[in-house]
């Protein structure tokens, strides 16, 4: 009988290790290499290509937000000065009133009586009640009140807090035009109207 084969008898049959697979060359040395292979007018052409793409990133990324920042400085600075001329001239008129003295409420008072015996005439009366000035009017032309209240504000400090007033000239103007309706007299503006109501007014404190 044969002698028994046992394990240690493959060893010497193993079969050999594969050898290792060549190393692939590098991307970099495989460009160049397809780069010498191509045609100088290839080569031209890829080089031009390249500098297109890098100058449309430059005017993309550098140059475009530059020149439009260029472009809208113009208006921008416009803006800004009209708001900084505009801050200046609320800080001067904030000084000039640091200037001004408060005004007591018994001048206050006395002004405001003067603005509506001098603006409105008989049309309007006041009444005084603590810090609070009702204004009653009756009949008071329009072109009167307007600058009956710059007059109010300017010298007497005071604001309106309430007002109803009802405007009455459609009345007034259609008995003019049956009281002239016989002659040959021309009919009233129709600008002149008219108001009725109250104004209640703040005084400054005391």
């Amino acid at each position: 009988m044969g002698r028994p084969l046992t394990d240690s008898s493959f060893t010497g049959a193993a079969a050999a290790p594969a050898p290792a697979p060549a190393s692939a060359p590098g991307l970099p040395a495989q460009l160049r290499a397809h780069w010498q292979a191509l045609a100088p007018r290839e080569q031209f052409l890829l080089r031009g290509a390249a500098l297109l793409v890098a100058a449309a990133l430059l005017w993309w990324l550098a140059l475009a937000p530059a020149l439009q920042t260029l472009r809208t400085a113009p208006a921008r600075h416009a803006v800004l000065d009209a708001q900084l001329q505009h801050m200046l001239a609320l800080q001067g008129e904030a000084e000039r009133l640091k200037g001004v003295p408060r005004a007591d409420q018994g001048n206050a008072a006395r002004a405001l009586q003067t603005a509506v015996t001098e603006r409105l005439g008989d049309s309007a009366r006041m009444v005084l009640q603590g810090d609070r000035a009702t204004v009653t009017l009756k009949g008071t032309q329009a072109g009167a009140l307007a600058p009956w209240l710059g007059q109010v504000r300017s010298n007497a400090k005071s604001v309106p807090q309430e007002v109803h007033l009802v405007r009455t000239n459609a009345a007034a103007l259609a008995a003019a035009l049956e009281a002239t309706a016989s002659t040959a007299a021309p009919p009233p503006p129709s600008g002149s109207a008219q108001w009725d109501g109250t104004l209640v007014l703040a005084l400054p404190p005391r």
